[in-house]
C-alpha cells in the first residue's frame, strides 16, 4: 500500500507523528556530538536533476523491489533518513521507525567491460565534465548511461541489503526510504553515483576525444579546477574527491533479537 491509499485523516496524524520524531531523534544525537546528514526533502518530488530522477526511475524497473518502494518513498518524504553517506560499493543510512534502524547496502562496482563499453559508446559525446554532472548531455548519451541492465545504475543481482529492523521482508520500508534518499542525494552532488560505482566520470569527458589535436583542444576544459566545480554546485570538492566522514558506532548499536537472525539480501 502506498503513501497515497491512506485516508486524509490517518494520513495526517501519520506523517505528523514521522516528523516529529525524526526530528527528535536528530536534536537528541546532534546534542551527543553526532555529526548527521539527514535527507532533507521539499514537497513531495524526492529528486529534481537528472541524475536524481534517473536513479530513482531505475529502482522503480525492478519488480524485485515494487512490493515496498512506495512505503520508503513515503518515509523519506516525510524525513524520516535523518543520516545518510554513501562511499565506493556502499550506502549507509539511519531510518525512524518505530526504533532507529541502521541500514548497510552494499552495491557491487561497476563491471570493467561494461565501463569500458559505456565510454566507447559515449566517444566524442561529452565535451565537459559540468556538463555531464549536471546531466547537459544528448538523447543518445542519456539512453547509453541509464541503459537498463548495461548502464551505470546497478540490478537487483549487483545490491546486498541489510536492516535492523525486525521486517523480514526482501527488502523492508528503511532500506527503500535509503535508496530513495540516494536519489535526492544526487540531486546535491551527481558525482557520487560515481563513486558509488567506483568510476572516474573525468574518464567519459576524456574519451571524446578522437584524434591528439582534438584532445589537446579539450582536456584543459574537460577536467575543471576545484573552484570551478565547486561553485557550479556549490560544495567543496572534497566532497567528491575524498572518503565521507566514518559513521559513528554508538549510531550503529544493533538493538537485541528476541528471535531469528539478521537479515541479508541479495538481489536475483
Amino acid at each position: 500500500m502506498g503513501w497515497y491509499d491512506y485516508g486524509p485523516r490517518r494520513d495526517a496524524v501519520t506523517v505528523a507523528e514521522l516528523r516529529a520524531k525524526a526530528e527528535r531523534k536528530i536534536k537528541r544525537l546532534q546534542e551527543k556530538g553526532q555529526q548527521l546528514q539527514p535527507v532533507r526533502i521539499e514537497g513531495r518530488t524526492i529528486s529534481r536533476s537528472f541524475w536524481g530522477k534517473a536513479w530513482c526511475t531505475n529502482l522503480e524497473r525492478y519488480s524485485d523491489f515494487s512490493n515496498r518502494l512506495p512505503r520508503g518513498r513515503r518515509y523519506v518524504v516525510h524525513g524520516t533518513v535523518i543520516d545518510l553517506r554513501i562511499e565506493t560499493g556502499r550506502v549507509q543510512g539511519l531510518v525512524v521507525g518505530s526504533s532507529l534502524y541502521e541500514v548497510d547496502i552494499r552495491i557491487a562496482p561497476l563491471n570493467a567491460d561494461q565501463w569500458t563499453g559505456i565510454l566507447e559508446q559515449c566517444r566524442g559525446s561529452i565535451q565537459t565534465l559540468v556538463e555531464l554532472l549536471r546531466g547537459e548531455i544528448s538523447a543518445a548519451v542519456m539512453q547509453i548511461v541509464t541503459r537498463e541492465g548495461s548502464g551505470l545504475f546497478p540490478s537487483p543481482s549487483e545490491i546486498q541489503l541489510e536492516c535492523t529492523c525486525p521486517d523480514w521482508a526482501d527488502m523492508c520500508k528503511h532500506v527503500a526510504a535509503v535508496l530513495y534518499g540516494v536519489g535526492a542525494r544526487l540531486d546535491e552532488n551527481p558525482a557520487l553515483l560515481f563513486t558509488l560505482r567506483d568510476v572516474d566520470p573525468a574518464e567519459l569527458v576524456d574519451r571524446a576525444a578522437d584524434s591528439a589535436l582534438v584532445y589537446g583542444e579539450l582536456k584543459v576544459e574537460s577536467r575543471l579546477k576545484t573552484n570551478d566545480l565547486s561553485a557550479v554546485f556549490g560544495i567543496h570538492i572534497e566532497e567528491i574527491e575524498g572518503d565521507p566522514p566514518a559513521l559513528s558506532p554508538s549510531l550503529f548499536k544493533r538493538p537485541p533479537r528476541t528471535a531469528g537472525r539478521r537479515k541479508t539480501r541479495s538481489g536475483t
